[in-house]
């Protein structure tokens, strides 16, 4: 069974950058597509980008798209998601997720492992 761990979030100004980190264990992490969620305060949890195992394709969100950045490091088991001109409606829960099937999606659904979450407040 994989488990994956987040860390890296924080407090942000509006306009600044973060990075998160999750790291995977338990399982062979190539074999495993991986996203990063979030969810914010009375909202539904929604997908934020994605990357294949084999890191050759990624997808973002439209609200994302570049400003932030999905990398995997085969050699750490880890996964990154650089956050960039970060605004206060980047806010949010920030998950992460491996999916078994190794291909990219978009569906919460098509992930069987998540992290706890590691809290991302971006302030005006």
């Amino acid at each position: 069974q994989v488990q994956v761990v987040e860390s890296g979030g924080g407090l942000a100004q509006a306009g600044g950058s973060l990075r998160l980190s999750c790291a995977a264990s338990g399982g062979s992490f190539s074999n495993y597509a991986m996203g990063w969620f979030r969810q914010a305060p009375g909202k539904e949890r929604e997908f934020v980008a994605g990357i294949t195992r084999s890191g050759s394709s990624t997808s973002y969100a439209e609200s994302v798209r570049g400003r932030f950045t999905i990398s995997r490091d085969g050699a750490k088991d880890t996964v990154y998601l650089q956050m960039s001109s970060l605004k206060p409606e980047d806010t949010a829960i920030y998950y992460c997720a491996a999916g078994r099937t190794g291909f990219l999606t978009i569906s919460s659904y098509d992930y069987n492992y998540w992290g706890q979450g590691t809290q991302v407040t971006v302030s005006s």
